[in-house]
């Protein structure tokens, strides 16, 4: 659910200061780009921050070899991506990135539902999240 509220928290705040007058957040597209680089940026501190790490690492299906290091690598994918969402010449390549990384974390989700790890979520509403924010980096595309 927190990727979620930062994605809609990030969009909203980008789009208030877009109004305010900062042109270059004076349009959905663009907010939207920040809403969801806030999330992966978000995603990513999950994915190393000691608290957090245990349950990110067990999400990792047990048919993978080195979970850690594979969790490394999507995080650091993660930031990339969000970071190279906010940057004009690389924003298309970024959000198609992303999307590609979700599409290829997506049995890690249905692992861990079916394992009941990394808080037990069913798999209904981590499905439905997960086409949400393919759908809103999809959407800083058009």
């Amino acid at each position: 659910m927190e990727p979620f509220i930062a994605l809609v928290v990030g969009l909203v705040v980008a789009r208030v200061i877009g109004w305010a007058g900062v042109d270059a957040l004076d349009n959905w597209q663009n907010a939207l780009k920040v809403g969801v680089a806030l999330m992966f940026l978000l995603a990513a501190f999950a994915h190393f921050h000691p608290k957090l790490r245990p349950q990110i690492v067990e999400m990792v299906p047990p048919a993978l070899p080195r979970p850690e290091l594979l969790v490394n690598i999507t995080g650091a994918l993660e930031i990339a991506g969000a970071v190279g969402l906010l940057i004009p010449a690389t924003s298309t390549w970024a959000a198609i990135g992303l999307i590609l990384l979700m599409a290829a974390m997506y049995p890690a989700n249905v692992s861990a539902a079916r394992r009941k790890v990394a808080q037990g979520d069913p798999i209904g509403p981590r499905t439905v999240f997960q086409f949400v924010y393919m759908g809103a980096a999809a959407l800083t595309l058009v």
